[in-house]
């Protein structure tokens, strides 16, 4: 079954069942003789205001994300957290202060926890059915994907054995895929070596493959990042075993896939949907932001030019999405030419080249506040790994394998490793935020990002910056 089709399904269930709890709480009012009259006009149009609410907590919660990562227990405990929350909102933004704050809860009020249960009861069962049916024709051979194992050795074929013992994963193994330069002519139970690594992008149109899984045994840790290099940009999912995870650490996305031993490596970082809307997110915040906060970008402008000598605003070239280079802006909190004599270092916490002015720009952070203009100009986003210079990036790609991997998205003017972490002045430091960078990379969501914004209006306002 296309995936397509599957998220069609999905959005027409529940566009059903939300309905179906809101008409069963009106049927439940009117019982009660609580129901407000009004034309079925009126509530068909209700109803349809409500589900577009639900469709965006559900949206926001990952609801929609692909049911195969997770078991239908998972699932079901997800959708009962989402719409706890989803209810609590409604109930904030209805309560009437004078009158709900200062009389006990009315039965009206009260009815709130009947409609929680109702959408509980009602998005969760047909969700239930839904996927019941899906794996019960997975089950059945059917909707299953075709899949290539790649490695041919004992722990390759016993994979092989395994996920045909567990049709409901949506597995169909049509063969294997040898590392090694000569094809072997051998079969497993009618699983041919359908070829090598390198005749893969032909294998694929040809065997209709969406799944790849890599069952390499023991192999050089280069060898398997080059491999998985290679398949980086194949119209294919890749999942490894659970004993290479120590070898692709920080480009991995680890979910139960339906109690089965595999991991889903180099994910799709975020679904097109959720990539616009960063996109759209981030100008529309910076957009606002440089208008609001012109005033005080003006004052700042005037306080570091009295305090010292020198421009307003500091450029340097920075390393963006895929390697690509840019200017990066900020206010200036340094001394004029202050890497003249010393070159390329990291900058300290009592630095002496940090201005008085600096020092209160880089508490509050405000000295990063005009990047808003690189966001605008889509170098940066609001949230992502900070930008470094081409001689760190350089640097530390010798030293950590895994640093290229930040490179995968765009940099941004905070992230995870800002809030969570301190300001790195040191190769060792550097280490230790590239470990906050690569878990942001492997989680990264909308709901993530907000998250972090939340965490960094909280260091702003503390004055928690260095």
């Amino acid at each position: 079954m296309p995936k397509t089709i599957e998220k069609i399904l999905l959005l027409c269930v529940d566009f059903l069942m939300v309905n179906l709890a809101f008409f069963g709480l009106v049927n439940l009012r009117e019982t009660l003789d609580l129901f407000i009259s009004g034309t079925l006009p009126m509530l068909v149009q209700l109803s349809f205001i409500l589900y577009l609410y639900w469709l965006i907590i559900f949206v926001f919660f990952g609801l929609y994300r692909s049911w195969y990562t997770q078991s239908r227990f998972d699932e079901l405990v997800t959708v009962l957290k989402t719409i706890m929350f989803g209810c609590f909102m409604i109930f904030i933004m209805t309560i009437e202060p004078e009158r709900d704050l200062s009389n006990p809860p009315t039965v009206g009020r009260m009815l709130i926890f009947s409609y929680f249960a109702l959408l509980v009861l009602c998005v969760g069962g047909g969700r239930l059915i839904l996927h019941t049916i899906q794996r019960k024709l997975l089950q059945a051979g059917i909707g299953q994907r075709n899949a290539v194992i790649i490695g041919w050795n004992k722990k390759a074929r016993k994979m092989a054995d395994r996920i045909a013992q567990y049709p409901a994963l949506g597995y169909r193994v049509v063969g294997f895929i040898t590392p090694e330069n000569e094809v072997p002519q051998e079969k497993h139970k009618d699983l041919p070596v359908l070829g090598r690594l390198r005749d893969l992008e032909r294998l694929i149109p040809k065997h209709e493959i969406e799944q790849v899984i890599l069952s390499l045994g023991r192999m050089p840790h280069k060898k398997v990042l080059g491999i998985i290099s290679q398949l980086e940009d194949l119209p294919v999912s890749i999942k490894i075993e659970p004993d290479l995870y120590s070898i692709v650490t920080g480009q991995a996305r680890t979910q139960q896939i339906y109690g089965f031993p595999l991991i889903e490596i180099q994910p799709q970082l975020l679904p097109p949907w959720e990539r616009k809307t960063k996109r759209l997110m981030d100008v529309a915040v910076s957009l606002f932001s440089l208008l609001i906060m012109l005033p005080v970008f003006l004052l700042l402008a005037i306080l570091i030019k009295i305090d010292s000598s020198g421009p307003v605003f500091f450029t340097q070239k920075r390393m963006g999405k895929n390697g690509k280079i840019f200017k990066i802006y900020k206010f200036r909190t340094m001394v004029k030419n202050a890497e003249k004599l010393t070159g390329p270092v990291w900058a300290g916490q009592k630095d002496p080249r940090i201005t008085r002015m600096g020092r209160f720009l880089r508490k509050t952070r405000l000295d990063e506040f005009p990047q808003l203009i690189n966001v605008l100009f889509g170098d940066m986003s609001l949230v992502g790994p900070r930008p470094e210079r081409p001689y760190f990036v350089n640097r530390l790609k010798r030293q950590f394998p895994f640093y290229t991997r930040r490179l995968r998205v765009k940099p941004g003017i905070t992230g995870w490793a800002q809030v969570k972490g301190k300001y790195d002045t040191t190769i060792e430091e550097g280490k230790e935020k590239l470990e906050y960078d690569l878990y942001y990379i492997e989680n990264m969501s909308l709901r993530m990002d907000i998250r972090i914004l939340l965490y960094t209006i909280s260091v702003v306002l503390r004055f928690k910056g260095q």
